[in-house]
């Protein structure tokens, strides 16, 4: 009986109006982040406005930056000003940016407007991974909304590029027009935003008294002092936050591998395999749908079963398959390569974050959130340099080689996790 009330509850959670809004602005942020990075600004700065590969390099480079390194100070926010006031903030920067994207031309400006659109996006995980866990329960039993969350995530990112470049062959490759749905895209973002809750609702129906002094200190006052609050929270970090030092290289190298696949896929795919762009398409949603079919499954069983196991075999399936991927020519079995990837993740995306929510003490959610996050994030910034590099100096398969030997790192170092993951010694 006390599982069936369990299972209602953890559905009762995904089907509230909150969970709800933090699907659809996690889906619409990755859709827009999707078309503009992978279908529109390439070729819309490269062969439209003939900008230099180095300006558009740069401007992609501060939109990482901006989305990365401001999440911690995000979080900060969140946990003080309320999902509302921090979400709607930051999602005006992301109108202005787009709308700075599609009217302006000279270079400084559209770098200018990149850095903005990733300040914009820079709270959204944090807001996101904080108001799950607060949802999750005791027990922080959220594998199923994790995994529903990435769905969402992966969803906006592959349609995203699918529907901007469906809509500029229809509307004969005009700009103004993918600008148009962008911009009406931002304008439903902030409508969204501005439903969400205004402080804290989930802390404060445990704890009455926090809430109380996070709602009176979330005036002007508290925004002055913005920056002793992040001493503070850096000082919280450092006596509060009782976790393995190992979490912290995992956190960058579990999207460090990311980034050293994603620059070169397309390019490997059809120099070296010789895949055809309808084929490379097919490729890609077989992967994806593996991935977003195993998820919620994966994610329930979390719940149930939790998350040492399936992180073990997720690290480890992930990297014997990328070697095997750098070694095969056949089709047939690149197809298989790519499905036992995509599985593997389904494996491991609920169950990591699950892991880390169990970590995250109550008091500072959204801060730890968002140190994670942006810990994680840098490996995405950093891992297309090196993967460049890898594809220039050491051949075409020394990425999917590297990425393998990552994943094995990372099985490593759950192994040292499951069985220590906080510190032997606590500061006191």
């Amino acid at each position: 009986m006390r599982q069936i009330g369990q299972k209602k509850a953890v559905s009762q959670r995904l089907w509230s109006p909150f969970f709800a809004q933090l699907w659809v602005l996690v889906f619409l942020v990755e859709f827009m982040k999707g078309s503009l990075l992978v279908a529109i600004l390439p070729v819309y700065m490269g062969e439209t406005l003939g900008l230099s590969a180095g300006i558009i390099g740069l401007a992609f480079s501060l939109q990482y930056f901006g989305d990365n390194a401001f999440r911690a100070p995000a979080g900060w926010m969140a946990e003080r000003l309320g999902y509302r006031g921090t979400m709607s903030t930051a999602l005006l920067f992301t109108l202005v940016a787009i709308i700075m994207l599609s009217v302006l031309t000279e270079p400084v400006w559209l770098v200018v407007a990149c850095l903005l659109l990733g300040l914009g996006t820079s709270p959204l995980w944090p807001c996101v991974m904080t108001g799950t866990t607060e949802m999750s329960g005791p027990n922080n039993s959220n594998g199923a909304a994790m995994g529903t969350l990435e769905i969402a995530s992966m969803g906006g990112t592959g349609l995203g590029p699918l529907v901007m470049n469906f809509a500029m062959a229809y509307y004969g490759h005009s700009y103004g027009m993918v600008f148009l749905i962008l911009i009406g895209c931002s304008i439903v973002l902030l409508l969204v935003a501005l439903m969400l809750p205004g402080s804290n609702k989930i802390t404060a129906a445990r704890d009455p008294r926090r809430s109380a002094a996070v709602s009176s200190g979330r005036g002007i006052k508290q925004k002055q002092q913005l920056w002793k609050g992040i001493k503070e929270t850096i000082r919280t970090l450092k006596t509060k936050l009782n976790v393995n030092p190992l979490i912290y290289p995992a956190l960058f190298l579990q999207s460090f591998v990311i980034g050293l696949i994603s620059p070169v896929l397309t390019l490997y795919a059809r120099t070296d395999l010789g895949v055809s762009p309808n084929l490379y398409s097919v490729l890609l949603i077989a992967g994806g749908g593996v991935t977003v079919l195993a998820l919620i499954p994966c994610g329930k069983l979390v719940d149930r079963l939790g998350t040492e196991y399936f992180l073990h075999i997720g690290f480890l399936l992930a990297g014997i398959t990328l070697f095997f991927f750098s070694t095969v020519r056949s089709i047939p079995l690149v197809f298989l390569a790519v499905a036992l990837i995509g599985l593997g993740y389904a494996l491991i995306l609920p169950a990591w974050n699950t892991f880390l929510a169990q970590l995250i003490p109550e008091s500072e959610r959204a801060t730890v959130w968002g140190f994670f996050l942006t810990l994680q994030g840098s490996g995405m910034v950093i891992g297309p340099l090196v993967s460049g590099f890898l594809w220039d100096r050491a051949g075409h398969t020394a990425p999917f080689i590297i990425s393998g030997v990552v994943m094995l790192l990372m099985f490593g170092c759950h192994l040292a996790l499951a069985r220590h993951p906080r510190r032997r010694t606590v500061r006191a």
